[in-house]
């Protein structure tokens, strides 16, 4: 009874896992919803020229809901009784529906305490299912609106949105890894990416994909906001000729900072070169600005350049697809030659160009992403295109990190690698070629009084002295050589562990053997009987 206890209170806990998994996309679209409505309300009330009523509100708040996630908006009430999209989405009110949405599958992948938690798959599918839930009702309550959203956009790029948001939750969920896949993708996959390099070409080509992307938002955004400096007097004019009270330019104001990071892609896509639209017949480049442009009265757009061919301070906007390139080739040469390694560790020419090359590619689709997404139509005819256009911004990021960030990559390489040796090895002693020279015996002293009788014993003592003394040239050359032996292993001895009392006495017995003269044989007594 007791075994069979844990498995059935796990099969109880499970319809409770999933159904908050469920829930919390359910709270993500409301939360979301929520805060745009209460937006929409506080500066509808603020209004004091508001002639609608509160329900058109509410239908603005969804309409603005449904644009966050990239649908695209048909807009009725117009001048010419004509429907006209609006097309771009403020980026920054995006931001929040994505956020929603990935935080959702994270903490639904978090076991709670006493709970377990769904698989990965399931979190995927039940977090997007319950957002979905809010969704749709959403956008048939917003359809007879003045602004509603156009079916299609619902699909694409309003569902690939969200279901974007859910796949990056589970790979926050997973630890954010890179290379090999989960547990539950297909073996095949696994053995395919375990016979690759593509954990370190993948991990060091998103981190310099990823960089090169961020330098240029950087880039562009530094472009914006020194054009706005520039031309303070228009902008500072459109903004207080827009609206003439505080709730309405507290809404134009609250629209420029949405629509900040828009400006940041644009102000790349300028430096890049291709510019953007103005409408069908205006582009903005740094070498010229054509055309007739169709500008709204805004803030932002009264920071255009001037009509005509571009100066110098319009080219110095270069600098930021090579600051792009720059960041590609450091963050590639990062992983490729390790500041702390030897040459061993470092990657070879060509791997090292291949991931750089790799890191370019991904800058370039990033770059023509943001591009889509920051811009759009905005109308119909003149302003049927404005903005960047997605295929020409990726194209030119591409071009412009490949060939300047694969060289910049391998001389940076190069640089890194400059002086580097392989480790070297611990100098070892110099040894004895040779026996070292025995000290000359020191002579036999002979008593004095010796003659003619003891001749024939100082010749045999000769004799033996001549023995003895070949005999004390061999043991003297071979102690040598044990001492340069022993020199030799001193060198990477340990220091020794018997106590020191002990070494002492042990050296003053070698001292005092040492000193000894060496045995010469017997001598024979004087022969006193002469």
């Amino acid at each position: 009874m007791t075994e069979r206890s844990p498995s059935l209170s796990a099969d109880q806990g499970r319809p409770a896992v999933l159904a908050s998994a469920l829930l919390r996309g359910v709270l993500a679209a409301g939360l979301g919803l929520g805060s745009i409505a209460v937006l929409v309300m506080v500066l509808w009330i603020s209004s004091p020229a508001s002639g609608s009523g509160s329900g058109e509100a509410v239908h603005t708040a969804a309409g603005l809901w449904l644009l966050a996630h990239g649908a695209e908006l048909i807009r009725t009430d117009t001048l010419t009784g004509t429907p006209a999209p609006v097309g771009v989405v403020p980026l920054l009110l995006a931001a929040m529906p994505v956020w929603l949405v990935h935080r959702a599958v994270r903490d639904a992948l978090e076991p709670d305490e006493g709970r377990g938690a769904p698989s990965p798959g399931a979190a995927f599918a039940l977090v997007t299912g319950g957002y979905l839930l809010v969704g749709a009702p959403v956008a048939l309550y917003a359809r007879g609106a003045s602004l509603s959203a156009e079916p299609l956009s619902l699909l694409f790029p309003s569902l690939l949105v969200v279901a974007g948001a859910a796949a990056a939750g589970v790979w926050t969920a997973a630890g954010r890894p890179v290379g090999p896949p989960p547990s539950w993708a297909p073996v095949r996959l696994h053995e395919a990416m375990a016979r690759s390099r593509f954990v370190r070409r993948a991990e060091a080509a998103g981190r310099s994909a990823a960089a090169g992307v961020m330098v240029l938002l950087g880039g562009g955004a530094l472009v914006v906001a020194v054009a706005l400096v520039w031309h303070a007097d228009p902008v500072q004019d459109s903004f207080l000729r827009i609206s003439g009270d505080w709730a309405g330019r507290f809404a134009v104001l609250f629209l420029a900072l949405l629509l900040v990071p828009n400006a940041a892609v644009w102000g790349a896509a300028y430096g890049l070169g291709p510019g953007f639209a103005l409408g069908t017949g205006a582009t903005v480049g740094p070498m010229a600005f054509t055309g007739r442009p169709a500008v709204p009265d805004f803030p932002l757009l009264a920071a255009m350049p001037a009509e005509g061919a571009g100066t110098p301070p319009n080219w110095a906007t270069a600098a930021v697809p090579v600051a792009a390139a720059l960041a590609v080739a450091w963050f590639t040469v990062r992983r490729a030659a390790p500041a702390h390694g030897e040459r061993e560790e470092a990657w070879s020419l060509r791997e090292t160009a291949f991931t750089a090359a790799l890191g370019a590619l991904g800058c370039g689709a990033g770059a023509a992403l943001l591009a889509a997404a920051a811009g759009g139509p905005l109308g119909t005819r003149a302003l049927a295109e404005f903005g960047p256009v997605w295929w020409r911004i990726g194209a030119a990021a591409l071009v412009w990190t490949a060939v300047l960030g694969v060289p910049l990559a391998l001389l940076l390489r190069a640089w890194r690698l400059r002086g580097r040796t392989a480790p070297e090895q611990p100098e070892q002693p110099a040894k004895s070629t040779g026996p070292a020279p025995a000290p000359a015996p020191a002579p036999v002293p002979v008593p004095e009084g010796t003659t003619g009788r003891n001749a024939d014993a100082k010749t045999k003592d000769g004799e033996g002295d001549k023995d003895a003394k070949g005999a004390k040239d061999t043991k003297g050359a071979k102690d040598a050589k044990d001492s340069a032996d022993d020199e030799d292993a001193e060198l990477y001895d340990f220091l020794p562990t018997d106590p020191w009392h002990a070494r002492a006495d042990s050296e003053r017995a070698d001292s005092e053997r040492a000193d000894q003269p060496a045995e010469a044989g017997p001598v024979r007594p004087p022969d006193t009987t002469s």
